[in-house]
């Protein structure tokens, strides 16, 4: 089973739409799927599924009222089952240690092929370790100031936890680093990189562990909530400070466009994957799926900077998807409004259905060469 926590570091940038549509999507590609949120004190992730609020969920499970076999509920999409948070219990969004645990206990038990985390925002330590659990959790953001900041914040709050959880309390390196604590300001605008080199100094086999966990640690990006393919400059940003700063380098899963049918999608109480496949927001959300099932029989190593190139593509081929050519067929009176949105939508479809198949191609020839390699 693969674990993929969804963060932000501030709330109202999209982590529950991608989280949400991300399970419809692996579920229509055959993956059995379970969906928690982790938004705790503030769920509302039935709301963007179109479900109705469970009796039972996280809260009642907390609270010794269900078994965790029981809050985990069938939804109407294939495949895809569904824990919800319970936003109306007391106390919930500051949940204990010892409950924090016990809960990744039980989701490292769950049958599925994917368990997805819908995690509040912000920067909570139960928050971060829920991210924690995969190497691969993903990031959303927006390209606003504030949002592509917070999203920095996140990923360097969660490098200080990932350190912190490499080192034990007894060890030299923890020491050093809570003597640091007595000067937050100091501690904070030191460099991760040079961080670990001092540490190397007192207590180099703590910084070992550290250095391996880090290599192994690859969070991935998502962009969401964008105008104009300029804005997904936005993530080279967090991408140049992510690695001169903390020694991290991201993958970049994508980016998706501001979408209003997203609304219409809302209130029609359906997913937008649902309500409207073909739109572009669908197509996004669609493409973010095929890179997350690739990476189950291809591992990419070394550079992840084509991932970005990648995604700076897909920013270009959604504008030109929404705004090609419209000046001239309408001046000309060649297609009407209704008659381009389906031409869009088709053609939309079509480079779905061809990445499909390319990523299928992919994985077949990679089984191919490793089945080679064992003869």
């Amino acid at each position: 089973m693969q674990i993929i926590p969804v963060a932000s570091g501030k709330g109202g940038v999209g982590k529950s739409l991608l989280s949400a549509n991300l399970a419809i999507a692996l579920g229509k590609a055959g993956k059995k799927v379970v969906i928690a949120d982790l938004d705790l004190g503030a769920s509302n992730l039935h709301l963007v599924l179109g479900q109705q609020a469970p009796k039972a969920g996280i809260g009642t499970y907390i609270s010794g009222q269900s078994k965790f076999s029981e809050i985990i509920c069938p939804t109407d999409y294939q495949n895809v089952s569904f824990i919800a948070g319970d936003a109306e219990i007391p106390g919930l969004s500051s949940i204990k240690n010892s409950q924090k645990n016990e809960l990744i206990r039980e989701f490292q038990k769950v049958d599925a092929d994917y368990l997805i985390l819908d995690l509040g925002a912000g920067t909570h330590l139960s928050i971060l370790d829920f991210f924690l659990l995969s190497p691969q959790g993903i990031i959303v953001t927006a390209p606003t100031v504030t949002a592509t900041l917070n999203g920095y914040l996140f990923l360097k709050n969660a490098v200080f936890r990932l350190m912190y959880n490499s080192f034990k309390k007894n060890s030299k390196a923890y020491e050093y680093l809570e003597r640091l604590k007595q000067d937050s300001s100091s501690l904070q605008k030191l460099y991760i990189p040079k961080l670990i080199e001092a540490i190397k100094e007192v207590d180099p086999a703590s910084a070992e562990i550290f250095e391996h966990r880090m290599k192994q640690f690859c969070p991935r990006l998502v962009l969401n909530m964008i105008d104009d393919p300029k804005d997904a400059d936005k993530a080279y940003k967090i991408k140049r400070s992510c690695s001169e700063y903390l020694g991290l380098e991201l993958e970049h899963l994508g980016v998706i466009y501001k979408d209003p049918m997203q609304d219409v999608a809302l209130s029609s109480r359906l997913p937008i994957s649902v309500y409207k496949p073909q739109s572009v927001l669908s197509q996004a959300i669609f493409r973010v799926a095929d890179k997350v099932l690739s990476a189950e029989a291809i591992h990419f190593e070394g550079d992840l900077t084509a991932t970005f190139a990648t995604a700076d593509s897909e920013a270009e081929t959604d504008y030109a998807a929404r705004l090609s050519y419209v000046e001239d067929l309408m001046g000309s009176g060649a297609i009407t409004v209704g008659e381009l949105g389906e031409t869009i939508k088709s053609q939309q479809y079509e480079i779905t259905q061809l990445r499909k198949e390319i990523n299928l191609l992919r994985t077949k020839l990679s089984k191919a060469v490793a089945q080679g390699f064992r003869l």
